[in-house]
């Protein structure tokens, strides 16, 4: 069967697939059991290093409280992240000089500079210029640099996505009478939406990867930084703990990845079901109704 992108395999081809297939899983299967026969000769595999993780003491203790802090920080810099870079977004696609230069400033200068750099930046802005205590500057910090690098990236994605929007749609639009901020809101975000959300969810996943710096810097105490408090706590266990942690959080990450599959498929399905054919008297009411919104 040929596709756009290549052509029907044809006998040869199809047994070299298979001999690369079965090359491929030989190597895989040699490269799991060197790993496995390695860690066994060190002792890593023993009971005692992985029965704290099958109790609930080291949950409760370690890992809950810094899952807890990593959800926090996440959560408030999406909420913030998320808002602020859809209006830079908009406003670099604004019409108006005073609008469109200081946005692109502004997305331009911490989209170029590293997020560790800005979370610490800001945890010596608080400490310098505020009265944040030195319990709460971590946080502070951490949300701070994640919402300013990854809102600026936010910014770009919306605007791209709306870029990418066929030119008739905003047209057609303005032909009936909207306004732009109408066409923005009305027309051009619901449908840009959807072909953005595998590119926000992505930003999103690095969100929550990116606190782990917060941890490893400026003494934030997330789920990564709780890691080394737990190894040290039961007799150097570094594999077993940052195993469990990297557990926790491709678990975090695939569920966020999930929902985003599930929600983009919902949207698509919603848009598909809603093509209704307007008549011309349908037409000429939406047209009365945006000149009526316009002339008010």
């Amino acid at each position: 069967m040929s596709s756009v992108l290549y052509d029907a395999q044809g006998p040869r081809a199809k047994r070299r697939n298979v001999l690369y297939t079965a090359g491929f899983l030989v190597v895989l299967a040699a490269v799991l059991w060197w790993v496995y026969k390695a860690l066994d000769d060190k002792g890593q595999l023993d009971w005692a290093l992985w029965k704290p993780f099958f109790s609930g003491e080291a949950y409760s203790t370690y890992i809950w409280p810094g899952l807890q802090n990593t959800l926090k920080a996440a959560a408030l810099a999406m909420l913030i992240a998320l808002p602020l870079g859809a209006t830079l977004g908009i406003a670099r696609l604004s019409d108006h000089v005073w609008v469109r230069v200081p946005a692109t400033i502004v997305v331009e200068f911490f989209r170029a500079i590293p997020v560790l750099v800005l979370m610490i930046f800001g945890n010596e802005l608080y400490s310098q210029y505020t009265d944040v205590t030195s319990d709460d500057r971590p946080l502070y910090a951490v949300v701070t640099g994640l919402v300013l690098y990854n809102a600026s990236v936010l910014a770009e994605i919306v605007r791209a996505g709306i870029l990418a929007l066929p030119k008739g749609q905003s047209e057609a639009a303005m032909a009936i009478g909207l306004r732009k901020g109408q066409v923005m809101r009305l027309i051009l975000l619901p449908q840009a939406v959807t072909a953005m959300l595998p590119a926000i969810v992505s930003q999103l996943v690095v969100i929550v990867k990116d606190t782990a710096l917060g941890g490893a810097v400026l003494t934030f105490p997330e789920l990564l930084a709780s890691a080394n408090t737990m190894s040290g706590y039961y007799g150097a266990n570094t594999i077993a703990s940052f195993t469990v942690v990297a557990v926790i959080f491709v678990a975090i990450n695939f569920s966020l990845t999930s929902f985003a599959s599930w929600l983009e498929g919902r949207l698509r399905r919603r848009k598909k079901s809603t093509g209704a054919v307007l008549g011309v008297e349908d037409s000429v009411n939406i047209a009365g109704h945006a000149g009526t919104g316009a002339a008010a």
